[in-house]
């Protein structure tokens, strides 16, 4: 009877401490993310239909241009005959001897007249014209007239332009970041260590604050500086062991918290929080970065193909996929990628399960 009570004794315990062991030792199932075609619509002999009030995205494929919304309504369609300047505010055309360039709304509508001879260009709802000899650009105003001109002796190699700042990279390795309501030059800086210091790719946090910029031919590198005043300190900064002969994509991600920069054969993340950085290798040189809410997806070109790379919060790569085209762009909003190829655009819903 004894050793009957041991023997049940010795089986509770046995299936208490399995119990105890599975609660401690079980861990959830990583999520996995999960990619989910919504519709297809073609640009060949697309349906117009201006009814929609939904924000309107752009596209521009081969000498095609127009806009769409989130359900694949088109609401406007063009073929143009040489050169374009689109963002999913503003659009124009024009050819290699443009001047005072009519810009029209999402709709069609004339928004305004550029008065100027250049080149336009749009970024969201900024108007900008790059003025004959590739040294000098002007910001205009909502209806095209002329706010304020940057000029320079050297030829502009880079450029980006944010709601409060546009910053410049020159030829000679300088970078320029100018006041949006008025073109005074806030910040004059120059990452220099290189034997030939051309800036490649430049981009600026929303508040002004960072710079990050990949710069030089023989010691090549990637710097990223911080505004103490009216200066730049640099923060960070690395040499690579390759040039790459081309201009280059920087970009600070939408949250401020992270730096993506593509170099030769590869990309670099680098951690404003954590101070630490994450190289990926990749072999096409990238044409775009954009973001959904919690994915970066890279889109890279090397001929007529192309790569689709989607990084996730962590800085790995959650999947990629590859095709032929001889256009295509990629856009993100939300927790949905909008791809187009050639004369179809497609919407891809992402999912976490």
């Amino acid at each position: 009877m004894k050793q009957k009570k041991h023997i049940g004794l010795a089986i509770f315990l046995l299936i208490f401490f399995s119990i105890i062991y599975i609660l401690l030792a079980a861990k959830p199932l990583n999520k996995e993310y999960s990619f989910t075609p919504v519709w297809k619509i073609s640009t060949a002999n697309p349906v117009i239909s201006k009814t929609s009030e939904k924000p309107q995205s752009y596209f521009h494929l081969g000498q095609t241009l127009g806009y769409f919304d989130s359900d694949g309504n088109i609401s406007l369609y063009q073929t143009f005959p040489s050169k374009v300047s689109i963002s999913n505010t503003y659009f124009a055309t024009y050819n290699s001897e443009a001047k005072n360039t009519d810009f029209y709304n999402t709709d069609g509508t004339k928004a305004g007249t550029i008065e100027a001879s250049g080149f336009p260009y749009f970024c969201d709802d900024l108007v900008y014209v790059f003025l004959p000899g590739g040294c000098s650009f002007s910001k205009c105003s909502e209806t095209g007239k002329i706010i304020w001109t940057f000029e320079s002796t050297f030829p502009i190699t880079a450029f980006v332009a944010k709601q409060k700042y546009t910053a410049v990279g020159l030829s000679n390795g300088t970078i320029k970041v100018l006041n949006n309501e008025n073109g005074a030059t806030e910040i004059d800086f120059a990452p220099g260590g290189s034997d030939y210091p051309v800036i490649l790719g430049i981009d600026i946090s929303d508040d002004g604050q960072y710079i990050a910029s990949i710069s030089g031919h023989k010691q090549q590198r990637f710097v990223l500086s911080h505004r103490e005043e009216n200066q730049q300190k640099i923060i960070y900064h690395r040499f690579f062991d390759q040039d790459s002969p081309y201009q280059t994509i920087v970009h600070f991600s939408n949250d401020g918290k992270r730096v993506f920069y593509n170099y030769f054969k590869g990309l670099g993340i680098y951690n404003l929080e954590t101070k630490s950085e994450r190289d990926i290798a990749i072999k096409d040189k990238l044409i775009s970065i954009e973001e959904t809410e919690d994915l970066t997806i890279l889109m890279g070109k090397e001929k007529n193909n192309y790569t689709v790379s989607m990084i996730d919060k962590t800085d790995t790569i959650e999947g990629s996929f590859s095709f032929t085209a001889d256009s295509a762009f990629i856009h993100a909003s939300d927790n949905n990628i909008y791809l187009g190829k050639d004369s179809s655009i497609s919407k891809i819903s992402i999912s976490r399960e």
